[in-house]
């Protein structure tokens, strides 16, 4: 089968392609820099270069595609134009489903996000039906929202379009910004993580990637369009997170919970530094807001509907340990020579 996919030097879409390339499919992508997609060289691989405001390259990259998956997206917690997070996320989003009506595609994967779920009640799950009572946190959280909305109408004026909502993901890929928690994870095992975000009983829900790729391809192939499917994994307290990486690794380390206005107080600092330094805040105090909640949510639906299925954190850890130290992201084997590497095969 023939696939167009956006946001293919993405963590979630690098993977996807790759997986989808190793089955023998034509993959069509749309990128903006050569230089992010180096990685990429298969024969079966097609790059156009543009964005989701080229018209013209979305239609020609989607021509003889049969389905799509639409993962670009505007996902950092901060961007110098607030208006960034609307023109990528909801404009970017209008563009490709109108694109792919003209083009008469079967069906698109819409990748969304669990942070547009409501929050739970404690260690009570959140589902894709839970009532959200409050405001939405950040601009990315409200127009990935936003998103959701017009996929519900293009599938109304004849476009399947299913929504999928991964949480928390970790695992191989990029180490990018959609990365970090893998990032957390190396740095937990090379000694450079050493806090926990408030009291450290906040619940959060982490996904491995193997489990996220398989549910886009389960979402394309089952899915119900105008639906929307959770694609999660375990559900952990930051403190049950750091518990399970000493579990899994044998490394003791002593950490420190960081109060959350701590947390406030060096994400504003981090935004009004911003106009003299350059740096781009690495954090928001509307995005710490996200820790004041939990996060505990529901596969359910997609494990029903679609047969998804969840790796268990653990599992998910040592694989990815596993390939940090294969890519020589991470040196563990020095540091931990007790760590039996055969265990993330397992």
């Amino acid at each position: 089968m023939n696939y167009f996919i956006t946001g293919i030097t993405g963590f979630i879409g690098s993977n996807l392609a790759s997986y989808l390339l190793a089955e023998g499919h034509q993959v069509n992508a749309i990128f903006r820099n050569f230089a992010d997609t180096k990685a990429f060289s298969h024969p079966n691989l097609h790059l156009f270069v543009g964005d989701l405001h080229d018209k013209a390259i979305l239609l020609k990259a989607m021509k003889d595609c049969q389905q799509g998956f639409h993962l670009a997206a505007f996902a950092k917690p901060w961007a110098k134009d607030p208006n960034t997070f609307y023109r990528i996320n909801v404009e970017g989003t209008i563009n490709v489903f109108e694109s792919a009506q003209m083009m008469g595609l079967e069906k698109i994967v819409f990748t969304s996000s669990a942070a547009t779920v409501s929050p739970s009640n404690g260690n009570i799950p959140s589902h894709e039906s839970t009532l959200r009572r409050e405001p939405y946190f950040n601009e990315y959280e409200t127009t990935k929202s936003e998103a959701e909305l017009i996929a519900v109408e293009y599938t109304k004026k004849g476009l399947p379009v299913v929504i999928v909502n991964p949480s928390r993901v970790y695992g191989p890929g990029p180490m990018n910004a959609s990365n970090s928690i893998t990032k957390m994870i190396r740095g937990y095992c090379n000694g450079q993580w050493r806090f926990i975000p408030g009291n450290g009983e906040k619940i959060g829900n982490y996904v491995f990637i193997d489990d996220v790729v398989n549910g886009h391809i389960l979402a394309a192939e089952k899915g119900r369009a105008g639906e929307r499917y959770i694609l999660g994994g375990e559900n952990l307290s930051f403190d049950g997170f750091f518990a399970a990486l000493e579990n899994v690794t044998g490394i003791h380390r002593n950490m420190v919970h960081l109060p959350l206005f701590v947390m406030f107080a060096a994400a504003n600092l981090m935004e009004l530094q911003n106009p003299v330094t350059g740096i781009p805040p690495a954090i928001t105090a509307p995005w710490v807001k996200k820790y004041l909640r939990h996060w505990c949510l529901s596969s359910t639906k997609a494990e029903r509907e679609l047969g998804y299925t969840i790796t268990s954190f653990e599992e998910g850890v040592r694989k990815t340990i596993n390939w940090l130290m294969e890519t020589s992201l991470l040196e563990m084997n020095k540091k931990m020579p007790n760590y039996d590497l055969r265990l993330a095969t397992h």
